[in-house]
């Protein structure tokens, strides 16, 4: 296995903050990834096409849970990791356990450890960030990519204001109630036992760290310590010529419109039934879950 980060404090969300989640039955794996556990959503048949699905901030894999039961009765193999710092994973307590890097290297390392390939991905918002650049550092462990409401920031791009005052909240408000910021970032709101599913893998303020940080992650300026490293990423993707396809929704203010870049400059995008999900949030996993899962699946299954 790669080298990975040794992480010297971390928290354990307390099981019992997961008991009676609404619709959301499925037992959580561990795979251990240099003393921190990444936990993972492993459902379907085990010889099924493999489905990744990669949330980004502040969720984790309940997001999915409207996704998951349609792939799994088409007979698709349903991977939906926590990352690190979220969901049932370990939770590091230092800031600096938190860069770019180390959750490539943990996704990355987990991949390999499961030994995944004809990954079809599915990411959003983080997902994106870290699963494009998976994607591009391993090209032959995927098949194909479709990308919702994500990037791949290199730094060299101007960042949209709204994305910047979500970064500046992150970074100094008191506040940050997880629940409540999820469900404003969804155009249908979400039901109290949905917000408190969305709270419940943080129970106090020390596990909370990694959500503060991932605003703080993003690439935004050359300097940044991972900006060569995107534009290495951008580098194979604009010669990626496998299946790519994207799924952005209508009522996104940070995300609306990045869709054209991809679909301009990713040979494998050209003359694909790329969607926008109408009526949708930034979470468009939660306003419309059912009809992306769908398009997705109607998308894996045309020949190519």
């Amino acid at each position: 296995m790669r080298k990975l980060p040794v992480i010297r404090a971390f928290k354990r969300t307390p099981e019992q903050r997961f008991a009676g989640l609404a619709d959301f039955p499925y037992e959580p794996h561990y795979s251990d990834l240099g003393g921190v556990r990444l936990a993972y959503i492993d459902a379907g048949p085990r010889d099924g096409e493999v489905v990744l699905l990669l949330h980004g901030e502040p969720t984790w894999s309940y997001l999915y849970r409207k996704m998951i039961p349609v792939f799994v009765a088409a007979g698709y193999r349903v991977l939906a990791p926590d990352l690190i710092g979220f969901g049932r994973s370990d939770k590091p307590t230092g800031r600096v356990d938190y860069t770019y890097h180390n959750h490539v290297q943990w996704l990355s390392a987990w991949a390999e450890l499961h030994d995944l390939n004809g990954i079809n991905l599915f990411c959003q918002d983080w997902g994106s960030l870290i699963g494009l650049r998976l994607a591009a550092e391993m090209p032959q462990r995927f098949a194909r990519i479709v990308l919702a409401n994500g990037g791949l920031p290199t730094g060299l791009e101007q960042m949209p204001r709204a994305f910047i005052l979500w970064r500046l909240f992150a970074r100094f408000s008191p506040w940050f109630p997880i629940g409540r910021i999820v469900k404003s970032g969804c155009a249908q709101g979400l039901t109290p036992e949905a917000v408190a599913a969305y709270d419940a893998p943080f129970p106090g303020r020390s596990y909370r760290v990694g959500a503060r940080m991932f605003p703080t992650l993003v690439p935004s300026s050359p300097n940044d310590p991972e900006s060569a490293a995107n534009q290495q990423a951008w580098e194979v993707l604009r010669q990626w010529k496998k299946p790519f396809l994207t799924l952005f929704s209508s009522r996104d203010p940070i995300t609306r419109g990045g869709e054209k870049l991809f679909q301009k400059s990713i040979p494998g995008a050209q003359g694909q039934p790329h969607t926008t999900i109408r009526g949708a949030g930034h979470f468009l996993q939660e306003d419309k879950g059912v009809e992306i899962a769908e398009t997705m699946i109607a998308f894996l299954q045309t020949p190519h």
